[in-house]
């Protein structure tokens, strides 16, 4: 990983006060050129492979062997599949070579199939930059209590007419993806939702097959692990909704809920609370500032998504019979029957 401190130090180019110089100072020379409006580039700096493999300890040669296997799948595009994308993989499958070689199958195969997420993703596709203004999807700059990544989600407008849960998905997808590129493995990760402003008519906007698909990606082909969801302002219909993903929800993450009572500080517990938005009681930046700098984060690094588009299965030159998609989500009809929301 880059060695350059995140959010701490000074930025490229800038001195410590009293070092310049300038009219009067020990330096003598001209003062410093007048501070400007223009964001400092946020295209990402790729972490490195072999730093990862010693912070994780993971063995180089460990990268090798899923090359050698990545390299003998033809369905596969094992030209484009990074040492990195195996790495996160590994290290998210707790250094298994078995369940590793079947997460990254499913994992690019999902992409592949997922259009509604992964389909053309562009940081100008207008699906994107709409579902910016709606919701804010963002990592923390802190780590929770066990090393974590932490991502915060909340509404921003809450209008239901402009809420769209597949392109809300799709853009917390495209954030995570630069994260993990630009900072690396971890244990797992922990994911902040903020109710407020939530209504039951937002229930109501749920599709199942947006959910059923999320939920699977999530749980079984992400190359990150999912330790702990938060819910903070819980509304009076969760358990509705709870009704609504428990059929998709394993045992594991369905364990891993933990809902923090209105204007309690639980969640102090597994995230350092100064490290949360303004708007939510922290001290990190405001809503408004995180919604713009997340913006120009994807214009800066719109090469890295063309890259990633690429990475697709090739189906047909899959070996064996080829995918069984019922096999995948088998009948969830009746589930649903006796969901009310009215």
């Amino acid at each position: 990983m880059t060695t350059t401190p995140r959010g701490a130090g000074l930025q490229q180019g800038q001195q410590a006060a009293g070092c310049h110089g300038g009219p009067g100072g020990a330096g003598g020379g001209p003062p410093p050129p007048p501070p400007t409006n223009k964001m400092q580039s946020l295209q990402i700096i790729t972490v490195s492979v072999p730093e990862e493999c010693k912070k994780n300890g993971i063995k180089e040669e460990d990268i090798k062997k899923l090359r050698e296997w990545v390299n003998s799948q033809p369905h596969l595009p094992s030209d484009l599949i990074t040492d990195l994308d195996l790495l996160l993989a590994f290290n998210a499958c707790n250094q298994s070579y078995g369940v590793t070689k079947q997460v990254v199958d499913l994992h690019y195969t999902l992409r592949t199939m997922f259009r509604s997420f992964f389909y053309n993703r562009t940081v100008d596709d207008p699906r994107v930059l709409k579902s910016l203004d709606v919701t804010l999807s963002t990592p923390l700059q802190v780590r929770s209590h066990d090393g974590s990544t932490v991502t915060y989600h909340c509404l921003l407008d809450y209008d239901t007419k402009v809420f769209v849960l597949a392109d809300i998905l799709r853009t917390a997808i495209m954030l995570l993806d630069l994260y993990q590129y630009e900072y690396g493995a971890c244990p797992g990760l922990s994911v902040i939702v903020n109710f407020q402003g939530s209504t039951l008519a937002h229930l109501g906007k749920l599709e199942i097959l947006v959910v059923q698909q999320f939920l699977y990606y999530l749980q079984e082909a992400m190359f990150i692990k999912i330790k702990e969801v938060h819910v903070l302002n819980a509304p009076s219909f969760f358990d509705k909704l709870m009704l609504f993903l428990k059929p998709f929800l394993k045992k594991e993450l369905l364990e891993a809920i933990r809902i923090h009572e209105k204007g309690s500080s639980t969640i102090g517990s597994y995230v350092p609370i100064a490290g949360l938005p303004k708007d939510a009681g922290g001290q990190y930046k405001s809503y408004k500032e995180i919604k713009v700098e997340t913006l120009a984060k994807l214009k800066d690094n719109e090469e890295f998504f063309i890259n990633e588009n690429k990475k697709r299965v090739t189906e047909y030159l899959r070996p064996g019979k080829g995918l069984d998609v019922s096999k995948m989500f088998g009948s969830v009809e009746g589930s649903f029957k006796k969901l009310d929301i009215d």
